[in-house]
């Protein structure tokens, strides 16, 4: 069953809900998520109606994750723009594809568990997956993915089954339904035929074989608006770390730029880009344009980032499908990717998306944005709890992408990345000496002779 849906954005929920009701078990669902503990996919998973998972991101669902590491349910962990380009491919007639995306980790390289027994021991391990080399490079093979059935969300739906989807809630839905032998859309509005214009159709009839007409509540999984002048603002320690860090990322961005921010650190950049500049912020679940967050009435639950939270767009900005947007990303259409870590090591590795046994939030998009061969910045705290370091010769944790990462910003410096010489100190904090810097990482690196001052 492929479901569309990016967090509890354009969800089949009344769809859904008719499945809990009808009882059915032992389902294999592919869709990017499964939504949250009690709405979306979430209520297919307290029910125990789901067998395996094909999804790119666990995020905040508690008991998705319970579930996955208690052994009780299977999951195949896709990268984002992988999965959608799987469904594509699958609903065009293409068994199978080479991408750049995943390769040299887990996910490539097999091994990595999709079932865990009761004593935490892999039952089901993922398996080895091909690999050709194209022009020097090498890539990975994927298979593609049809379904039996596909649920789908749209806004307004023809008696042929022509559909049209409103802002962000177009994700992953017109993927599923290409896939799928037979597709039910959910639809908030069913108008005459003829009354959409031909170049108003989203996806065409072709796809959908039935379609269902329901107003179901939708949930906003972050609600987020824009600071009033009033408000006071947090001051703690940590948010100033936060705010330096984006102010030293936004530095990165120039006029003209196309730029993918990933969550946390990276998305405060936005607050911070340069007076003048005409930079296109991509939200990888379908958005290039992204504006700042919404006043309170201005709220569209329609209209989320890849954070799920809520925003507006800028004029000139576009929305899309989720295969679109990651055929741009993998495209290189993107100039330049910022996102947050856990480790990096001296030549670029990256991990920042599971901690085997313990954590599981999934790789999202992260996977296909470090390999497309765009500029990568990683912002993060220089060292973990306990001033371990996250800077290291090797990485440690299941690699996000192999040699990928151009720069890191910390709150102690700037360091520039050869994916063969390694790391070289380009800035420093000003409350802090090249000794201490030494002495929080653990890799080696040098220290440029044009070495300046990091603005705070």
């Amino acid at each position: 069953m492929l479901v569309g849906g990016f967090g509890l954005c354009g969800i089949p929920m009344a769809i859904i809900q008719a499945v809990k009701e009808a009882g059915t078990k032992d389902l294999v669902i592919v869709s990017n998520n499964c939504g949250v503990d009690n709405w979306g996919l979430g209520v297919l998973l307290q029910s125990k109606q789901i067998r395996r998972m094909v999804s790119s991101y666990v995020g905040e669902n508690a008991e998705f994750e319970r579930q996955y590491l208690s052994g009780e349910l299977e999951v195949e962990l896709t990268p984002q723009g992988t999965l959608a380009e799987k469904l594509r491919a699958g609903g065009a007639g293409i068994p199978g594809f080479y991408t750049r995306t995943a390769y040299g980790t887990v996910v490539a390289n097999g091994g990595f568990p999709i079932k865990y027994r009761a004593d935490k021991t892999v039952e089901i391990p993922s398996k080895k997956k091909e690999i050709k080399s194209f022009n020097g490079r090498d890539y990975v093979l994927e298979e593609s993915i049809t379904g039996d059935v596909a649920l789908v969300k749209a806004w307004k739906a023809d008696p042929f089954g022509n559909l049209v989807f409103r802002g962000t809630a177009r994700n992953f839905n017109p993927d599923c339904a290409m896939a799928a032998k037979f597709t039910i859309a959910e639809v908030e509005e069913i108008v005459p035929l003829g009354s959409l214009k031909p170049e108003d159709v989203h996806l065409p009839g072709v796809y959908v074989q039935a379609i269902v007409k329901a107003n179901m509540e939708k949930k906003i999984e972050r609600r987020t608006v824009a600071k009033s002048a009033t408000k006071k603002s947090d001051d703690s320690p940590a948010a100033r770390l936060r705010e330096r860090l984006a102010k030293r990322a936004a530095m990165e961005l120039k006029d003209g730029m196309n730029v993918n921010l990933g969550i946390g650190i990276p998305t405060l950049a936005s607050n911070y880009l340069p007076e003048g500049a005409r930079i296109m912020l991509q939200s990888e679940n379908g958005l290039l344009g992204m504006g700042p967050y919404p006043s309170e009435d201005a709220i569209d639950a329609d209209l989320i980032n890849a954070g799920k939270e809520t925003v507006t767009t800028l004029p000139g900005s576009s929305i899309f499908s989720s295969s679109q947007s990651f055929g741009m990303i993998r495209g290189k259409h993107i100039d330049i990717s910022i996102l947050g870590a856990m480790e990096v090591s001296m030549y670029g590795d990256l991990a920042n998306w599971v901690i085997p046994g313990k954590m599981v939030k999934g790789m999202g998009g992260a996977m296909d944005l470090v390999s497309s061969g765009s500029r990568v910045v990683i912002t993060m705290e220089h060292t973990a709890k306990g001033g371990r370091p996250k800077i290291l010769k090797e990485c440690r944790l299941p690699l996000t992408g192999t040699r990928c990462v151009n720069a890191i910003i910390t709150e102690k410096g700037v360091f520039e990345v050869d994916a063969k010489k390694g790391l070289a100190l380009i800035e420093i904090a000003p409350d802090t000496t090249i000794e201490e810097i030494q002495k929080a990482t653990e890799a080696p690196f040098e220290v440029s002779k044009n070495l300046k001052t990091m603005p705070v």
